[in-house]
């Protein structure tokens, strides 16, 4: 009888060991690589990737803009604008100055489906580099630039951001 128990927790050990080599190994799970764009968030850096687009002209540029699929997706036009958060992006500027977006992961309001705004410096201003929203907004309060919504929803998931990766 205590035999029979010796070799029912040898087998049993056997078994556990085996089902673990089994298992996959983090080295062993499949990713994919995407080209991520910089941008600010909350004055922060931020990396970022574009997957789908409400505007088929928009899928295009991104598409053309980072050398990878963007996909045209109408529908996501269709999501209502409480369900949206925004990103902010120059028509015009200086060098270093790319998008701002609010509402950043592990805050109220994120979402990866992003209203585009478009930032346009007005003329004789002098364009700077801004890297919040608040400082966007202060911008647009003393004439400095104008901000118009377009229209376009953009799926924007980050993948890192102050304080987190993912």
């Amino acid at each position: 009888m205590h035999h029979k128990k010796f070799y029912l927790i040898v087998l049993s050990a056997l078994l556990f060991v085996m089902l673990a080599a089994c298992a996959p190994t983090k080295e062993e799970m499949p990713t994919a690589a995407l080209p991520v764009n910089k941008a600010f968030a909350d004055g922060k850096e931020i990396y970022f990737v574009h997957l789908e687009a409400s505007d088929e002209n928009a899928a295009l540029q991104m598409t053309e803009m980072m050398n990878s699929p963007t996909l045209y997706v109408p529908s996501l036009a269709k999501v209502p604008v409480e369900a949206l958060a925004n990103v902010y992006s120059f028509k015009n500027g200086v060098d270093g100055q790319v998008s701002v977006f609010d509402n950043p992961p592990n805050t109220d309001g994120y979402t990866p489906l992003r209203q585009v705004n478009m930032v346009i410096w007005a003329e004789g201003k002098t364009p700077r580099v801004l890297k919040s929203v608040d400082e966007i907004m202060t911008a647009k309060d003393a004439g400095e630039l104008v901000v118009k919504a377009t229209g376009v929803v953009v799926n924007m998931p980050f993948i890192t951001w102050d304080g987190g990766e993912r």
